[in-house]
């Protein structure tokens, strides 16, 4: 289900942007003056530390926004928004957004119950990343991306090693120890390199 019907943004004056892969549609630290959500491919949030390693906060998957507390805090972008692989995005004015919030309450109670998840995980990752060894961090990412998947008795997970790595703090050699390791215990499976709960 999209945060907001494409028919309903066009309306209020959307228009969609390509991207490449590892494209950046903006970059840290820049003013925020549009909405944008994933049409088409996947976008992710990320920062860089002082090595160049990446800090994935968060992967955007079609009909999913992004990028939104800058636009009501009125405070520049805490981290560069890149394609993960080709994608088209849909891009609303901001006081366009503002006036389809007003319009439209059901969608303004959607982002207070969306904007209010992604706090959730903000909280629950910062307290993984900065306290816990690697096999808890993963499983407990991996366990909450299979609780925002209701209804779902067997859950793969759709993330590279790599972008797990990325998620958690974690070197990626210290993702595939730990998985192959936690696999061998049963504490989770593996079909076609992917995670499975």
């Amino acid at each position: 289900m999209s945060m907001i019907p494409e028919e309903l943004l066009t309306t209020f004056g959307a228009r969609k942007i390509k991207l490449n892969k590892d494209e950046f549609l903006f970059a840290k630290d820049t003013e925020a003056h549009f909405y944008y959500q994933v049409s088409m491919g996947t976008v992710k949030m990320v920062n860089y530390n002082y090595d160049g390693q990446e800090f994935i906060l968060g992967m955007f998957k079609a009909g999913q926004s992004f990028g939104e507390p800058p636009l009501f805090g009125h405070f520049p972008y805490p981290a560069n928004a890149v394609a993960v692989e080709d994608c088209e995005i849909c891009k609303l004015p901001r006081d366009n957004f503002f006036r389809l919030l007003e319009a439209n309450f059901d969608i303004h109670r959607k982002f207070n119950y969306e904007l209010s998840n992604r706090l959730r995980y903000k909280g629950m990752i910062l307290s993984e990343v900065s306290s816990y060894p690697p096999e808890h961090r993963i499983l407990t990412l991996v366990n909450y991306l299979k609780a925002m998947m209701p209804n779902q008795d067997l859950f793969t997970v759709p993330y590279t090693r790599q972008q797990l790595a990325d998620m958690t703090g974690l070197r990626v050699e210290t993702v595939i120890r730990t998985i192959k390791k936690m696999e061998q215990e049963g504490k989770i499976k593996l079909k076609s390199h992917k995670i499975v709960v």
